[in-house]
Order: C-alpha cells, then structure tokens, then sequence
C-alpha cells in the first residue's frame, strides 16, 4: 500500500488565498490518478521518482510530459488531465490545492500555464523552502486556518522566488481593480440573502455593469453569476451540515424565496440534491 497524508481545509472565507485540499504521498508503483479536472490550482511538487503527465492544453489537445524529482506540475481549473506513477521509480510527492486573488498575479512570473504546466526552478535553495513549506502544510493539517493560510503565503514567495529572482510583480492598475472587486466580495458576503443582482453588485461599486464585470472575471476567474451561485450554495452547504433548519429555512436564508429554484441550483453547483447531501455530510448536531 501506498503511504499518504491527506487533508481538507476547514475554511473558504480567505478571498486574496485559500486553501482546499492539501497532501503528501509515496505511491505505489503505477499510481493513476484521473482523468479528472480540477475547480482549483493543484500543484504537485516531485520529491523522488518519475512518472508521466497527460493534460490537455488550453485548445484541449492532450500532451504527454515525463516528470522527474525536483520538479512539479500545476493542474489549472477545468484542466482535464491524468497523472501516473513510474512502475519502477513511482513518485513521493507533495501537493496544495489553491485559489483567490492573488494567484493569477503570482503566476504570471512563474511561466506556468496549461500549455506549460511543468515547474523547473531556477534557484534550488527557494526549490527547498518550496518543499519544506509545502511538506510543513502537509505535516499540520490540524492547525488553525489562519496558520496554514500563512504559511501558504510562504509556499507561494517560495515558488515565485524559485523561478524567477523578481518575484511577485506590483501594479498600480491592479490595486485599483483590487479595491472594486473587494468592495464587491464585501458586498455580497453582506448580502447574499436578499435578492440581489449583478446590477446591484456594480452599482455598489459605482461601475458600469460590463466594465465590473469584465474585471470581476479577470480577478476572481468567475463572472459575478457565477461567483454570487457558487457563494450562496457553499453557504447553503454549511447551513446543511451544521444545523438541522429545514431546506426550505435554508433556500431563504441564502436568498431564494423559491425552494425549487434553490434545489436546482444546488444540484448543479454539488451535483445532488440538498436532501440528498445532507443525509452524505450531516454531522451530529
């Protein structure tokens, strides 16, 4: 059998870095994994051993890539890809699953993308604290949020400063775009119970609706619907799992007045109905 440390993160309230899932593992020799695609980054650091990569690039072509230690590779959201183990020399890797604000500004300086995935670093001493803080997160799953967030910010200068000596870049326009979008976040987090529209969103902000929408996605990677959904149903979820409100308290308490519209949306955002996720993830209360 295969030696694994595995953890989720209790927490999704952290906008500029979350955090989802988080691991270490030795594997067994020719350990798959997928096809899947991911809704976050995933990023696997190889500590020994070799394997193979299959991920589509962003037309969707399929490419291969043979992964060794001391190197890693970033899956990107709704990037189909499939990853297996060396039959000889399988993998020990570590990974992080991550998201927020701030991580396509990161990127940008690493040269990763879907049609680059693999990470060569450029100054092995911050390839080693990469590792150290990543193994570090993998080792303490059972500290508070705020601690692993912090030292996912550390696993983030790590990886930033390993490939490039600039790290991460400033921009000027950016922190006013930065500003928008967090007085949006604010705004629905304040709101998402009350029937609120994007068009309330952007007037919040005193914007135009297609210009707040437009740097709405390039900073979150979502459209404001999007974003709103998927916001009001991680609520919904937590509402499910925690209490024991009826679906129909819960549909008005994330603002649907209508209980069947609500289950709807549910069931496209978790793929069940709210009955039904209930029953799978309701602890004792």
């Amino acid at each position: 059998m295969s030696d694994i440390i595995f953890s989720i993160f209790p927490n999704e309230n952290f906008v500029d870095l979350g955090l989802y899932q988080f691991g270490w593992e030795r594997c067994e020799p020719s350990h798959t994994f997928g096809p899947a695609a991911r809704n976050h980054y995933l990023f696997h650091y190889i500590i020994s051993g070799t394997g193979m990569l299959y991920a589509d690039d962003a037309s969707g072509h399929t490419h291969i890539h043979q992964i060794k230690s001391g190197q890693g590779f970033m899956i990107f959201p709704n990037q189909v890809n499939t990853y297996i183990a060396d039959n000889d020399l399988p993998w020990e890797y570590t990974w992080v699953e991550f998201d927020g604000l701030r991580v396509r500004e990161a990127l940008s300086v690493t040269g990763l993308s879907p049609n680059a995935p693999i990470y060569h670093a450029r100054s092995h001493d911050m390839r080693e604290t990469m590792m150290q803080e990543m193994l570090y997160i993998a080792r303490h799953g059972d500290m508070p949020p705020f601690h692993l967030i912090g030292h996912l910010y550390l696993f983030l200068d790590a990886l930033t400063r390993s490939v490039s000596p600039m790290g991460l870049p400033t921009s000027k326009g950016g922190k006013l775009r930065d500003f928008y979008v967090h007085e949006a976040l604010a705004f629905i987090e304040l709101n998402f119970q009350n029937d609120i529209s994007v068009e309330d969103i952007a007037d919040h902000c005193s914007l135009n609706r297609s210009y707040f929408g437009k740097i709405f996605k390039g900073a979150v990677g979502q459209t404001p619907q999007e974003f709103l959904l998927n916001y009001r149903m991680t609520k919904a979820a937590e509402l499910l799992k925690l209490t024991r409100l009826s679906i129909g308290d819960i549909s008005k308490a994330v603002g649907y007045d209508n209980q069947l519209h609500f289950s709807r949306a549910f069931k496209n955002v978790f793929g069940v109905s709210p009955r039904v996720w209930r029953n799978q993830n309701q602890i004792n209360v």
